[in-house]
């Protein structure tokens, strides 16, 4: 067992040696102070799909729909699904659902800034094992042997702006709970050597058991949890073992004398890594199983560095990629919600200066490196090593080596790997306060400055995060060239009604990307509402061009077309759509719209009665069914379709109004007069329901309950069609009862 002196430059960093638990106190309390202002945010960009689309997090879908659906709520054995398995963090989604009874984002923000405190207290314990050691006391419990090292460097990570998109987002709860698991993997792990040599045993083999399980379930939160095996196996064979890793590469290469590994073979290290790799493939096995059809399929928007046809230029721009995430590390004040889409151009010539990059990253990974491996000093050695293998081993999934990933850089990846960042420069800070003495003051200063911009940053970043708005906003300097950027912005303009400045950003997006298919549709959308039909019809027309099977798209151009009087044109776009969309019932809606235009009555009625079959809350169609059969004369058709449908919209006013005029026209008034009176009392504001049920007393004979009705329905609408005609011709009938009175 290895028991580690104290580290020598502790002492020297400037901060006060706290009891364990007020470390761990203050740590979580910075966090709190960083990510506090987003707990009343909306749920913003990713999470419409992940949380307010997701049917697996409402109580009325069985609960073991989570695991056979990825986190996006799709089956996982459909070609489209995003392949991203997560059920443990959309359990934790449901949870949340459950006890807010519904979708309020609270709960579901508060939850995340609790876990970033959590976490960042524990890294204190993670931080103390990989700079000073595993010591323990006579208890067993772990000892830290550098601890205002590992606390200056939990204030870091605490503090980082980069965790802002896993907090501040709710979606970014896989990334915290994933790294909780890793924490608790790795502490567990530690435990197994934790008094084992007076039990006379190596290891405890059922706390390696216990910490592969934890793993499993940090990989059941996101895919990136089982990079923690490769961290407890570098710890094992650097800190457990004590290998010196530069000694051992010497007498391999230079074949001094034989290497002998009777001593590190004893303490059980090649059981511990077998049971590690076992672990580990069998989890590898299991998620490739279960993703079915096998893995994503992402397009060259999301990533285009790996459609990059020249191998040289594919492995230089992924070393750019590289290079920005180091950078985001360094000085995370440029940040942005989605770095896709012409965020980052690519790098397609040797002349390009931003070669640069690439090539100062790996000078100073290899300045670290040779320091980590040739150092005479084991404590430098020993915390260089395990800092760069937290820093790497967790980005390796989203590196592109072993696979395509959909994204060219993504600031959640960085949640864990921000850790090693943050322990190297905790180091760097307290070797600087060993060596320059004199400058102590200056560095404390500056120590204090680094945290207080991390926590202003966060403050900012935290609120921009509050909003769509705020958030898409912010990212047009970060990101000029991005047309998602521009896309995002246009469509929350859109949504909140301002279609008019919505319109310069989908240009923006599609002058940005010219096979911006879902910007062509929503400006397509935007043109056709200010009747601006030609363009529209233009531009929806290249988006089903560049996507055949855009079946939103083919549905938008064919209500164009329609408007066009194009009317065979219509019809075949809205069935190029359902052939695309099976289940598509607003395309069946609109289908059925136009064939009533051209009276093709039992067409659309077949129409909107698939729109019903396929979404039976759809009140347009039964709505439409119910007016088409009225005005054909099949009143008692009319009259059973209404009926229907309100057993399934029973507080629909529209589906009231339109039965009650059939069973008026039947001579049925008093049921007619009770669907019209409820009409009333959900939407008393309306005056075609006011003015319809005035033409019924009128013929019911109860006069002043129609001149009231009448009166009303006009007071709300002095312009309603007919209705002063009505009410005018009632007056005259009423003036000559009163002259024939006695």
């Amino acid at each position: 067992m290895t028991l580690c002196e104290c580290v020598y430059w502790d002492k020297h960093i400037p901060l006060p040696k706290l009891p364990p638990v007020h470390a761990k106190v203050t740590v979580a309390l910075v966090a709190l102070l960083c990510f506090i202002n987003s707990y009343d945010g909306d749920f913003v960009f990713d999470d419409s799909e992940a949380i307010i689309n997701n049917k697996d997090l409402k109580p009325e879908t069985p609960l073991n729909h989570i695991w056979h659906n990825d986190f996006w709520g799709s089956n996982l054995s459909s070609n489209t699904s995003h392949k991203s398995y997560r059920p443990l963090t959309v359990l934790t989604f449901r949870l949340n659902y459950l006890l807010a009874s519904g979708l309020h984002p609270v709960g579901f923000h508060v939850l995340n800034i609790i876990l970033h405190a959590v976490i960042s207290a524990l890294m204190i314990d993670v931080f103390a094992v990989l700079i000073g050691g595993l010591a323990y006391d006579e208890t067993g419990r772990i000892l830290s042997r550098a601890p205002k090292t590992s606390l200056l460097a939990a204030l870091f990570f605490a503090a980082h702006p980069v965790h802002t998109e896993s907090v501040a987002g709710v979606v970014g709860r896989a990334d915290l709970l994933c790294a909780l698991f890793f924490q608790l993997s790795f502490l567990t792990y530690c435990k197994a050597f934790i008094r084992a040599s007076d039990r006379q045993e190596r290891f405890a083999v059922q706390w390696v058991v216990v910490s592969i399980s934890l793993c499993a379930a940090a990989m059941l939160c996101k895919e990136q949890g089982i990079t923690v095996l490769g961290v407890n196996a570098a710890f094992d064979v650097l800190l457990i073992c004590n290998v010196n890793v530069y000694e051992l590469s010497q007498r391999l290469l230079h074949r001094k004398k034989p290497l002998d590994v009777s001593e590190v073979l004893q303490t059980g290290l090649l059981s511990r890594l077998a049971l590690l790799a076992l672990g580990g493939l069998a989890m590898l096995y299991a998620r490739w199983h279960i993703m079915g059809t096998g893995p994503p399929a992402f397009t060259e928007v999301d990533n285009p560095a790996s459609f990059e046809e020249n191998l040289f230029f594919r492995i230089v721009n992924y070393n750019y990629y590289y290079s920005l995430n180091a950078w985001l590390l360094l000085c995370p004040w440029w940040l942005c919600f989605d770095w896709s889409m012409g965020c980052v151009p690519l790098i397609k010539s040797a002349t390009d200066w931003r070669m640069v990059w690439p090539l100062l990253l790996w000078c100073v990974l290899i300045g670290l490196i040779s320091q980590a491996l040739c150092s005479q000093d084991s404590q430098r050695r020993r915390t260089l090593t395990l800092g760069l293998v937290l820093l790497v081993v967790p980005f390796l999934p989203a590196c592109n080596v072993f696979f395509r990933v959909g994204f060219v850089i993504a600031e959640r990846v960085l949640y864990l790997s921000s850790a090693g960042y943050c322990l190297l420069l905790a180091y760097a800070l307290g070797h600087c306060c060993c060596r320059w003495t004199k400058y102590r003051k200056l560095l404390c200063v500056s120590v204090l400055a680094l945290l207080c911009a991390y926590v202003a940053r966060c403050a900012l970043r935290s609120r921009q995060w509050r909003s769509e708005q705020s958030l898409f906003t912010s990212a047009l300097p970060v990101c000029p060239l991005n047309a998602k950027v521009h896309y995002n912005v246009g469509k929350n303009l859109a949504d909140s009604g301002n279609s008019s400045a919505a319109i310069k950003y989908y240009r923006e997006a599609v002058r940005l990307h010219p096979t911006y298919v879902h910007a062509m549709n929503n400006l397509g959308n935007i043109l056709k509402e200010r009747d601006e039909l030609v363009e529209a019809e233009q531009l929806l027309s290249k988006a089903v061009s560049i996507q055949p099977d855009f079946a939103a798209a083919w549905m938008n151009l064919g209500i164009v077309q329609n408007s066009l009087q194009k009317f065979e044109e219509a019809e075949q776009s809205y069935w190029n759509a359902i052939r695309f969309r099976k289940k598509y019932p607003d395309c069946y809606y609109n289908l059925g719209r136009l064939y009533a235009d051209q009276n093709r009555h039992l067409e659309a009625l077949n129409a909107w009665r698939n729109a019903t079959v396929l979404k039976p809350e759809h009140s347009l169609a039964w709505n439409n069914m119910v007016i088409l059969l009225d005005n054909t004369g099949n009143l008692g058709q009319a009259e059973l379709i209404g009926r229907e449908a309100l057993k399934i919209l029973p507080k629909d006013h529209t589906i009231m109004f339109s039965l009650a005029n059939v069973l008026g026209k039947l001579q049925k008034y008093k049921e007619s007069e009770g669907f019209f009176l409820q009409a009333l009392r959900i939407n008393p504001n309306s005056a075609s329901c006011h003015g319809n049920l005035a033409v019924l007393y009128h013929r019911w004979g109860k006069l002043e309950l129609a001149k009231k009705h009448y009166e009303l329905s006009l007071k709300l609408d002095p312009k309603a069609p007919g209705t002063r005609d009505n009410y005018n011709m009632l007056r005259r009938k009423l003036d000559q009862l009163k002259q024939h009175t006695p």
